[in-house]
């Protein structure tokens, strides 16, 4: 397994404005991350395609944009707060207080559907997902460079930005400063869903395992994997419900 990531989330002066394709002159500024790598951490396991994600922070919200190389942009899920994996997605994870309980997930498709949850422990403890536990003031944008849902065409990859308020944040983080102080440290990762698919009558329809649906249970560990997950902290197992090992993101003013 590889080892855990850091970031240094920089402070932006003013609010960014998002469009999902990540144009605001102040993300140049902004670091990536390392491209991500399979969630294992095994470096044979090379992604076939990059991803990379960036953090910034304002008094307001904590950002997170990522752009994603993909020829073949598709998404099926409209209805907001379905099994979001089912789908090639984005997945954001953050435990703020960094004690691997009650956390926050995300998950975004390239049509801009989320599905909000959040969990008061791991699955491998017994936890039990919150679903709809959604963030009123969110800001959601994705940025298709292509042709969305058209396996005809190629396309060069879809981006997401993301405007997380730090007022709908604070109830995970245990009474802490939210937003944060400088040289806080947060626990967060990122994960790529990624499947397999073939065309039928020219629509895109993804390969399930062994032809079984990957709806049938919510507990990751309790399903067969035969899509692709890239990560930015690898978590040496294919589950990314192990939060000790997500990356530390410390803010900077």
């Amino acid at each position: 397994m590889g080892s855990m990531k850091k970031y240094c989330c920089p402070r932006v002066a003013a609010p960014l404005q998002l469009d999902g394709f990540i144009t605001d002159p102040a993300w140049q500024d902004v670091p990536w991350t390392d491209d991500f790598q399979d969630i294992t951490g095994d470096t044979e396991l090379k992604p076939r395609f990059r991803t990379r994600a960036k953090m910034a922070w304002d008094d307001t919200y904590f950002y997170v944009a990522a752009e994603m190389v993909e020829p073949h942009v598709w998404g099926t899920i409209t209805k907001q707060n379905e099994i979001m994996f089912n789908d090639n997605d984005f997945e954001i994870f953050i435990d703020p207080d960094g004690d691997s309980k009650n956390y926050y997930e995300l998950e975004i498709n390239a049509l801009g559907t989320i599905w909000e949850l959040s969990l008061p422990k791991p699955y491998s403890e017994g936890g039990v997902p919150i679903l709809g536990c959604n963030l009123p003031g969110l800001i959601h944008k994705v940025g298709v460079n292509g042709t969305l849902n058209d396996p005809f065409t190629q396309n060069e990859g879809w981006s997401v930005e993301i405007a997380f308020p730090w007022n709908d944040l604070a109830k995970y983080n245990q009474g802490r400063d939210t937003p944060p102080l400088a040289g806080d440290i947060w626990k967060i990762n990122f994960s790529r869903v990624q499947w397999q698919h073939e065309v039928i009558d020219g629509k895109y329809i993804r390969i399930p395992p062994h032809g079984a649906d990957l709806c049938a249970g919510l507990n990751p560990e309790d399903q067969q994997h035969p899509e692709d997950n890239w990560v930015w902290s690898p978590q040496g197992v294919v589950n990314m419900h192990i939060p000790e090992r997500w990356g530390e993101v410390t803010f900077e003013n």
